[in-house]
């Protein structure tokens, strides 16, 4: 039996509406305790997915006039009985009603414990159950339309496919060595040569997909990097449209990293502002410039400012150095408001991208958005399947390994067990990816990442 759990599943902020969630065996006879329909009857003689207005009740005193749904297992989101109480807002409304939830049986669901049980009773692919909380924490609309496919099952179909070839390879393989005097077609593992190529290369363009989907999920990690008073605050304030970063005449203001989240167009950037870098005055200013160039060497992306107003310097010379190990780096002049005195020509020789802003004019920072837009292509279009987060990845690199050595087994002429040992250990690791094989200890660090209430 599954004891029933409940939880708020709208958070505990003011609003206008808020949900109460239960499910497990009890969760249809909790909802008859407590809620009582407007049109007699009780909540278990209701028809499964029909909004029913009624009372929730605390004892003989109604608590709130609300809405109440049910659905019977194994048709709703856990496989379970559910029932979901639709209330009006109040955070001391949502306290109470799931205080009388528990007074009747059920208990406080753990974080993610709903999608968890979905996943335990079938109704959902672990892939899928990542694909809900990638939804609801998606930061930009790409983000949001590549886990909407995920949980529609892109990425669940795809690698399906290919464990399902694989399936083919080693049934036919057991079939002909447990049954041999049926009429089965001889095992030549040879044959297998062009599928184990083709899904090879099936596995190497799905893996392709990671870093596009990694940053659509997580952003790109940026840091801006430049000498004191070239106006690294007030180029983060201005993207950010609010006064994030301290901003003076004085240099070496900003003394350690300050890091945002903002979206550049298309683009989420997880952006550090850095110390300026020049000779260190003090202990204190000399850990912020360690700082700043950790920062840099540890970015995806770094944005180096330049002072449009001044002639380039050595400090400035330390940055362009300190940003040429990077493949994706951009060059902003700013104070393009001021009378220029910076030869971009020199900027240009380390620096495929130059711009010019003014931060005090907002000025410029369409191009920016371009460039930036151009380096992180989005996920708009997008409808195939998409790896988005490191489990993911490295059980689809484990596996396309598996499959190339299975095709070296057989070009070597080895016996055919060799080559189906990696043959089942790429289902192995295809299995970990959707949750056939899954570790308990991989699924409960999977379901860690969810709030309480989904």
């Amino acid at each position: 039996m599954a004891d029933t759990i409940a939880a708020i599943a709208t958070g505990n902020a003011l609003a206008a509406i808020g949900i109460v969630r239960l499910s497990g065996d009890s969760a249809i006879d909790v909802a008859d305790r407590v809620f009582f329909p407007a049109d007699g009857g009780r909540m278990s003689e209701k028809a499964d997915r029909k909004l029913v207005y009624g009372e929730l009740r605390d004892g003989g005193r109604a608590l709130d006039l609300c809405l109440c749904t049910i659905s019977r297992a194994p048709n709703s989101y856990t496989g379970e009985d559910t029932a979901e109480l639709q209330l009006h807002g109040s955070p001391v409304v949502l306290g109470e009603c799931l205080r009388l939830l528990f007074e009747n049986g059920a208990r406080q669901a753990l974080a993610g414990e709903f999608t968890k049980r979905a996943f335990l009773n079938g109704r959902m692919d672990l892939t899928q159950a990542e694909a809900v909380v990638d939804l609801i924490d998606a930061e930009t609309p790409e983000a949001a339309f590549v886990a909407a496919d995920q949980l529609g099952g892109t990425l669940l179909r795809g690698i399906d496919g290919i464990y399902s070839d694989l399936t083919d390879i080693m049934s036919h393989f057991h079939a002909v060595l447990d049954y041999p005097d049926e009429d089965i077609g001889e095992f030549e593992l040879a044959a297998y040569a062009g599928r184990l190529a083709e899904i090879e290369a099936r596995l190497t363009a799905l893996l392709a997909t990671f870093e596009r989907g990694r940053v659509l999920r997580a952003g790109v990690r940026c840091a801006m990097i430049g000498r004191p008073n070239v106006g690294k605050s007030s180029i983060l304030n201005a993207l950010l449209g609010y006064d994030r970063a301290i901003v003076t005449d004085v240099p070496g203001t900003t003394r350690d990293t300050i890091e945002e989240k903002l979206r550049l167009g298309r683009v989420l950037l997880r952006l550090t502002d850095t110390a300026g870098l020049r000779p260190a005055g003090d202990v204190v200013e000399s850990i912020g410039v360690e700082r700043s160039l950790a920062a840099a060497r540890e970015a995806e992306l770094v944005i180096a400012v330049f002072d449009g107003s001044s002639p380039l310097t050595e400090g400035d010379m330390a940055v362009i150095s300190a940003a040429g190990g990077k493949e994706r780096r951009i060059a902003l002049i700013n104070k393009s408001d001021l009378p220029q005195k910076l030869d971009e020509a020199h900027l240009r020789e380390s620096f495929e991208h130059v711009l010019r802003v003014s931060a005090l004019r907002g000025e410029g920072f369409d191009g920016l958005e371009r460039v930036v837009g151009d380096m992180y292509p989005s996920g708009e279009g997008h409808r195939g399947a998409m790896l988005t987060n490191e489990r993911q990845a490295d059980a689809v690199s484990r596996a396309r390994e598996s499959v190339g050595a299975a095709l070296s087994a057989v070009d070597a002429g080895m016996t055919p067990d060799a080559a189906l040992c990696e043959v089942e250990a790429a289902m192995s690791a295809l299995g970990e990816l959707t949750g056939r094989t899954v570790r308990d200890d991989i699924t409960a660090r999977i379901f860690e990442r969810f709030c309480v209430g989904k």
